[in-house]
């Protein structure tokens, strides 16, 4: 059965790789004047010889028709850089726009689209129904043994894979184009406008915690704790990050991941994210001034009554993905105390970071002034946006799943569980209680640690666990052997295993 399931797992992905490569490409001026938003770029663009050849022609290569574009844009723009006319440069890319528009798609492309997907979701389910079978209770399952979670060649390969799939994903959209069509109907469905790459993401994403999310309630039957906690992060990203801020765009109201917090939500005081807000009416400023109560009060209230779990381990989506599509690979973090030095460095370093590009951007918005200190806050922002926002959380957050376990953003770079860090260290009622005499050190808690924690180390001294760094997925009370772990709020044991 699990060579089947494999085997209808591997058809899917080749279904859904194969539909990259159908489809046809036309360019019309209607396209370009529909996606390419400046007026000036517009009429520049569309009165360029070699784009003018491009119009009414078809196109059977994605790539024939991306390079062409791309070279009638670069060649306008080296031209005016030889010039020193850095005014009259085209800096925005319209590549993914104008070829999104530009593809049709054919009945093929939803046909396999969508076999590929049932396949794939059958097979993992066909796979998870084994799970079901196996007995409740702790399982290690030799996971040191198989390739794909001990870092062998099967993990660096789905590594290599996760981090090409993000590098294109943000840098190359214009090459997922037939993926965005396929998911085109239910976009439109639900927000009236036609997918992104950015949607196409947030579907894949919703969908792998909702499918990988039942597996791990089947796999930790054993514990409601694990049970009603995956469940939440189900509901949260399938509700909260995915289906209503379609449904706001619907309203003509801004898009929003309504359990997204700053300063994770880096952009949340963004000039133009402001002033959207601002000029939604009454809703906007709501969701402006409900955004600044959860950083200023909320945040650091919930923090002191239940840890970082709340939101950790409950509502983000970013844990929600790692708690669900990387519970394989949590017993890849690192455990030692060098790695912990580097972390504490790296996550509040970034939070330093998120601070001073949030000064900046304050500063540009109140006083109408770009520069501070002889520095253009544009700069900080998109400097921040690429190195933490793109490089750091997306591709390696999620790409290094296979090699350094599933909490690397969490760990290393979160800025928002810094920030709760602090209050769980040293103003928090949460902790880690221990039994250290019934402890046997068997290590199974420091194994399945996803944020690198020895905690047998605590456990056979008896000391409570209080780390900044813990966000109390409780897996350590869950595969203890013994009941020696309890994740308690005061002095009241709320979730004992």
């Amino acid at each position: 059965m699990i060579k089947f399931s494999y085997s209808l797992i591997f058809i899917g992905f080749f279904c859904l790789f194969s539909i990259l490569g159908i489809g046809e490409f036309k360019l019309t001026d209607g396209i370009l004047k529909k996606n390419i938003y400046s007026e000036n770029h517009y009429a520049v663009i569309s009165k360029l010889p070699s784009v003018q050849k491009m119009i009414g022609q078809n196109y059977s290569s994605k790539i024939s028709f991306i390079s062409d574009l791309q070279s009638a844009v670069n060649q306008h723009n080296s031209v005016l850089k030889e010039q020193k006319q850095w005014d009259k440069v085209i800096w925005t890319d319209y590549t993914f726009g104008v070829t999104n528009g530009s593809f049709t798609a054919p009945n093929l492309l939803y046909i396999l689209g969508f076999v590929g997907l049932f396949f794939i979701i059958l097979g993992v389910f066909l796979i998870i129904s084994q799970e079901k079978k196996s007995p409740t209770g702790i399982k290690n399952n030799d996971i040191f043994k198989k390739s794909i979670s001990s870092r062998g060649i099967l993990g660096i390969i789905l590594g290599c894979f996760l981090i090409i799939f993000y590098i294109v994903l943000y840098w190359f959209p214009e090459y997922l184009v037939n993926w965005v069509a396929l998911v085109n109907p239910i976009s439109k469905l639900l927000s009236g406008n036609p997918a992104s790459q950015w949607f196409l993401y947030g579907l894949l994403y919703t969908v792998a915690i909702i499918v990988m999310g039942i597996r791990f309630i089947i796999k930790y039957r054993h514990s409601k704790y694990q049970q009603f906690r995956t469940g939440s992060v189900i509901f949260f990203q399938t509700t909260f990050a995915f289906l209503l801020p379609e449904i706001l765009m619907r309203l003509n109201l801004p898009y929003q991941d309504l359990k997204n917090i700053f300063p994770l939500d880096y952009t949340f005081f963004f000039d133009y994210k402001i002033q959207e807000k601002i000029n939604s009416g009454t809703f906007g400023i709501f969701m402006l001034g409900w955004g600044i109560f959860l950083f200023l009060v909320g945040t650091p209230l919930m923090t002191y009554f239940y840890g970082k779990r709340w939101y950790c381990s409950w509502i983000c989506g970013c844990g929600g993905l790692a708690e669900t599509v990387g519970d394989s690979f949590r017993q890849l973090s690192d455990k030692s105390l060098k790695s912990w030095k580097i972390e504490r460095y790296t996550i509040y370093g970034v939070l330093v970071f998120a601070g001073i590009m949030t000064v900046f951007t304050l500063y540009s918005f109140f006083t109408g002034q770009s520069y501070l200190l002889g520095i253009p806050s544009y700069e900080i922002q998109k400097w921040y946006g690429f190195f933490i926002g793109s490089i750091f959380a997306g591709v390696v957050g999620t790409g290094f799943y296979p090699l350094m376990g599933n909490r690397v953003w969490c760990r290393f770079g979160c800025p928002l569980a810094a920030y709760m860090g602090i209050f769980q260290r040293f103003k928090s009622k949460f902790r880690i209680t221990v039994n250290g005499g019934q402890c046997i050190s068997c290590g199974n808690c420091s194994t399945y640690c996803e944020m690198g924690i020895d905690v047998r180390a605590y456990a056979q001294r008896g000391q409570d666990v209080v780390r900044a760094s813990c966000v109390g997925c409780g897996v350590c009370s869950a595969v203890c052997p013994r009941g020696v772990l309890n994740l308690e709020t005061g002095s009241i044991i709320v979730d004992k295993f």
